[in-house]
């Protein structure tokens, strides 16, 4: 069932040429949606993400190339070719990486990558291309995949060239319990996710170079967001500067988080009983409070719809990775394969946006759906 579902998602994927719509890209359209002033750009975007009917052909938005996208499908081919020796899935990996080369974000120190349209929210406005934390990091993981296929000087420079961009562009945060890393250039702010990603990308640069600096640092971001990991296990989203307080948005970046410390740990060859249990707890609650015994999980806890595709192929990664804290981890990363197999993969081969309680959002995203799904399988197919 994996492989037929793999198959057919691979098949829409390369007859899609890779390009696709995103939830977020309603600033691509020509509609001049900043003459309604700040909030404009905002409720467009917030509007659009929620519409099921997809209208942005009609407002001039066209399929693109979206840099974070590539970075997955890199890490994904790059896996393949590792468990096959497929020469195919090598030559697909080199094709991203060879795009990614020529299309990381230019006027930044070091090499960094962003979403292929604006953004717009009540704290922030991105323009195209703003190189963020996220979206290199998660390259970052694709070149450190294909790094490990070549041994290539060329990539281990690239990963050096993010690991500079963390270093000198991204904002930090100092507490007595360790750093945070800003989500962008642009802007000093507190994002768990965020300031993980960015000390995975130096923890991969001393993973193959090793530097006590790097090592340090992405030691006190680990420490600083296990810091504020609830007694239950769960972590929010973000913490105003500000105030102080937490945005309590918990979904898929749960299993983000999880992933990010099991990562650095994994790559700094650390051994911390800290960390240990901060992952087990995290563990825990992400498995009995944001997942069904079925493999269907809650949309943002403790609301259950809609669906989110997103959050069915993160499930599927983090159980998968992070088995061996709990046997039922493996099975369990299969039953969400399965419910989503059977409840969000359309005939053609691509996965829905979110299921309703009364409806589906059928619409086809290539970075939020297609290309997490594809690396959520990848995962499972290449699983130890």
């Amino acid at each position: 069932m994996i492989r037929q579902s793999f198959n057919k998602l691979e098949a829409y994927i390369r007859k899609e040429n890779y390009k696709g719509y995103d939830p977020y890209d309603t600033l691509n359209s020509w509609k001049p949606f900043h003459w309604f002033g700040k909030w404009g750009p905002v409720l467009a975007i917030q509007f659009q993400k929620r519409n099921p009917v997809n209208v942005r052909p009609l407002i001039g938005i066209k399929k693109e190339i979206n840099p974070k996208a590539y970075g997955l499908f890199l890490q994904a081919y790059a896996m393949l070719y590792k468990k096959t020796n497929d020469q195919e899935y090598l030559d697909q990996a080199a094709y991203f990486f060879n795009w990614l080369k020529d299309n990381y974000s230019k006027g930044y120190c070091g090499k960094g990558w962003g979403y292929n349209f604006p953004w717009a929210s009540r704290e922030k406005y991105l323009d195209k291309y703003v190189p963020s934390a996220v979206v290199t990091g998660f390259v970052d993981r694709g070149l450190y995949e294909y790094y490990q296929l070549t041994k290539s000087d060329e990539v281990f420079e690239w990963l050096n060239e993010a690991g500079n961009f963390v270093l000198t562009e991204l904002p930090v945060t100092s507490f007595d319990e360790g750093v945070c890393f800003s989500y962008t250039p642009i802007a000093t702010d507190l994002c768990y996710n965020a300031s993980l990603l960015a000390a995975e990308t130096l923890a991969r640069v001393h993973a193959i170079k090793p530097d006590k600096e790097l090592k340090n640092i992405a030691i006190e971001a680990v420490n600083w967001v296990i810091s504020r990991q609830k007694e239950d296990g769960r972590w929010n989203y973000s913490v105003d500067l500000k105030t102080s307080r937490e945005r309590e948005q918990i979904d898929f970046h749960q299993g983000y988080v999880l992933e990010s410390i099991f990562e650095i740990k994994r790559l700094l060859q650390i051994k911390n009983s800290g960390w240990d249990l901060a992952i087990k707890k995290g563990l825990e609650f992400y498995h009995e409070h944001q997942f069904f015994p079925d493999g269907r999980s809650l949309w943002r806890y403790p609301k259950a719809y809609p669906v989110e595709i997103h959050n069915q192929s993160q499930g599927i990664i983090t159980f998968s990775k992070l088995a061996g804290d709990n046997k039922a981890y493996p099975s369990f990363s299969n039953t969400i394969a399965e419910w989503t197999f059977q409840n969000m993969q359309g005939k053609e081969g691509h996965f829905y946006y979110q299921n309703h309680k009364y409806y589906k959002n059928k619409i086809s995203y290539m970075r939020w759906s297609q290309a997490w799904m594809f690396l959520a399988l990848t995962t499972l197919l290449t699983a130890e």
